[in-house]
C-alpha cells in the first residue's frame, strides 16, 4: 500500500510536457542550398511554415517549442527552436538562421486588451476615500 501511495505521489509531481509546432532539423535544411534554393524548393523539402514575414513573404518561420507544467502552477515553455528562412527579391534563399529561448524574448504582435483606469471600489476604499469630506452640518441636518 506504502508503495503504492508513493508511486501515485512521484506521478502527480511529474511534469505534463506538450509540444507545439514544427522546425526543421539540420539534416532537412542541408538540402536547402542558400542562394540557389527557391520558396517551391524549400516548400519541397521542409513544408510550407506556419508564419511568414509581418508585411511580406520574404521571410518563412518554423517555429517549434516544448512546454511544461507542474500542477498547480502553469505551463512553462522550457525550449523554443526557431528556424528562419530569408528570401531576396527573386524568391532565392538568401539566408537561413535558427535561433533558441535563449537568444530573444517573448514579443506580442498583437494585444487586444485596453488598459482601464476605473479600479474596482471595496468598501473600505470608499470609506476612506470619504474620509475628510464631511462637514458637521452635513451630519447634524
Amino acid at each position: 500500500m506504502g508503495l503504492a501511495l508513493a508511486a501515485g505521489f512521484m506521478a502527480g509531481c511529474s511534469p505534463q510536457v506538450r509540444f507545439h509546432g514544427f522546425a526543421p532539423d539540420e539534416g532537412q535544411l542541408a538540402a536547402i542550398e542558400v542562394g540557389r534554393a527557391t520558396r517551391a524548393d524549400v516548400a519541397e523539402a521542409i513544408g510550407r511554415p506556419s508564419t511568414t514575414g509581418a508585411f511580406d513573404d520574404s521571410a518563412w518561420f518554423y517555429v517549434a517549442s516544448r512546454w511544461e507544467q507542474r500542477p498547480p502552477r502553469p505551463s512553462v515553455e522550457v525550449e523554443r527552436d526557431m528556424v528562419a528562412i530569408s528570401f531576396d527579391a527573386r524568391g532565392v534563399v538568401s539566408n537561413i538562421e535558427r535561433f533558441g529561448l535563449e537568444d530573444g524574448q517573448v514579443v506580442a504582435l498583437s494585444r487586444r486588451v485596453t488598459e482601464s483606469s476605473v479600479r474596482p471600489q471595496t468598501l473600505l476604499r470608499q470609506i476612506f476615500r470619504n474620509v475628510g469630506r464631511f462637514q458637521a452640518e452635513d451630519i447634524i441636518d
